[in-house]
């Protein structure tokens, strides 16, 4: 008889639960697009494109997941300028990409060309730092470092607000 009553409870717990994901998973984080649909969309609106190879079983891809991509500013910044394409490197290959390992986050022309590459484990506020830098084409005009030295700068300027 108690095993009866303890269903309705065990599946109101669990369907609690079932409410509660993280913010990569839910409506409100990043939209991630399969490859081809991405490739597509990114030349039909003119978008550059972040491409993040993962597999399941690795901890920096879960700690990236759990950490990086549910950052508000960056679900913003790659839902506005970027097209996000999302690749299981154990499941798909796409053609020109050789990913020795995983994470690996590949940053696209509009058109699918190579721009950057940053293997391994980013954190958010370095990942947002690389989507300006790409996104700008300050690539074309200087390094990374000096992206960097002048995003510092133009933050300590009289008048800016910390974080803009």
């Amino acid at each position: 008889m108690k095993k009866i009553k303890m269903w309705p409870a065990l599946l109101t717990l669990c369907l609690f639960f079932a409410g509660f994901q993280t913010p990569a998973a839910s409506a409100k984080g990043i939209r991630w697009r399969p490859v081809e649909e991405g490739m597509l969309m990114a030349k039909e609106e003119n978008k550059k494109i972040m491409m993040h190879y993962y597999t399941d079983w690795c901890g920096y891809c879960t700690k990236m997941n759990q950490e990086t991509f549910p950052d508000p500013g960056i679900i913003s910044y790659l839902n506005r300028r970027y097209i996000s394409i999302r690749v299981d490197n154990d499941k798909t290959r796409v053609k020109g990409f050789v990913v020795p390992g995983v994470p690996d986050t590949w940053f696209l022309t509009e058109t699918g060309e190579k721009i950057a590459h940053q293997p391994g484990f980013v954190d958010s506020k370095k990942l947002l730092s690389i989507l300006k830098f790409v996104d700008t084409e300050s690539y074309l005009k200087m390094s990374f470092m000096d992206f960097l030295k002048k995003e510092r700068a133009e933050k300590k300027k009289p008048g800016k607000k910390a974080g803009k």
